[in-house]
């Protein structure tokens, strides 16, 4: 009886700790700081966590496969440094849409080209681009921020729908859809097949090349995503936009329970893990802990997620 109790409580960690761990600090936040709890600080703690919370959705595809993608932070700041230059120069709100996704899905396809055919491992395919990426941006803004965009591309980050801040919907939408694609579609079969097993789909006469070049670009788009929102919402494009977003971005998606030797995870639960990280970075600043605590406690969350990620497959 003894054993079964232990095996149960065991499968119940397992399938639901992140969603304890998430109601546990909610609850904790909630008893040190009274105003956490309100909701204009909820609604503004989801708002923020959008703009992780999208591009972790990306790179969920990336790490089930069991890749990398260090290059999101830097992909965004120049998907949405080349958006703003593109309505600075007179574009509409439509075509800086375009260029912005158009470059962050071509940073992605260059990463899932140099992971496929170049037979690179993606750290130093994607850490490569995070540099490229960035002193792309610095060269197009010669290190100046670009400011001052239309209604109509503002309403991207900074509009609503039936009072639902468009960025909440679209981040919803992101996990929705990447989601069904995950559990219907083939992509999302063999993305988990290759984690699990990439010699084997290969032998089943499966093109994995395609397919792990797929989820970078997909790695990419939504890092263009992430790229209009945060640069729509702030009216500005900055050449440092997006430093080390990449750490929370792989942190949610670790701490989601997505195993980083591939082949085992959910957006569901990057959603909930960038939900986490969010509310964490927020109740620190309502709390007045010191930013350089903040770094320190995040670095302790992402190696402690690893740690429980290698415990869970023992």
């Amino acid at each position: 009886m003894t054993k079964n109790n232990s095996l149960n409580v065991t499968d119940i960690l397992k399938a639901y700790g992140i969603l304890i761990a998430f109601v546990m600090v909610v609850i904790i936040m909630g008893i040190l700081s009274p105003s956490f709890l309100r909701w204009a600080n909820i609604f503004n703690v989801v708002r923020q966590s959008s703009i992780i919370g999208i591009m972790a959705v990306g790179v969920t595809f990336v790490i089930l496969t069991g890749g990398i993608d260090l290059s999101v932070g830097s992909i965004l700041s120049v998907a949405g440094m080349f958006a703003a230059g593109t309505l600075q120069n007179g574009g509409s709100a439509v075509l800086a849409v375009i260029v912005g996704l158009a470059v962050g899905i071509a940073c992605g396809l260059f990463n899932g080209i140099l992971v496929t055919l170049g037979r690179i491992t993606p750290f130093v395919v994607t850490l490569g681009m995070m540099s490229i990426a960035r002193g792309i941006t610095l060269i197009y803004s010669n290190g100046y921020p670009i400011s001052g965009f239309e209604p109509a591309f503002r309403f991207i980050g900074g509009g609503a729908i039936l009072g639902m801040p468009f960025p909440i919907i679209v981040f919803i939408a992101s996990v929705a859809i990447a989601s069904f694609v995950l559990k219907y579609t083939r992509l999302g079969r063999y993305t988990y097949a290759i984690g699990g097993n990439e010699e084997t789909v290969k032998l089943s006469g499966i093109n994995t090349n395609f397919y792990k070049a797929a989820v970078y670009v997909i790695s990419g788009a939504m890092a263009g995503v992430s790229a209009l929102i945060l640069t729509s919402r702030l009216n500005s494009a900055g050449p440092t936009a997006g430093l080390t977003y990449e750490l929370d971005v792989i942190a949610s998606v670790v701490i989601g329970g997505t195993s980083l030797n591939g082949g085992r995870g959910s957006v569901w639960g990057t959603l909930v893990g960038a939900l986490l990280i969010a509310i964490i970075n927020n109740g620190m600043n309502l709390l007045g802990i010191s930013p350089y605590f903040q770094q320190l406690v995040k670095g302790i969350i992402i190696i402690s997620a690893v740690l429980i990620d290698r415990l869970r497959e023992q």
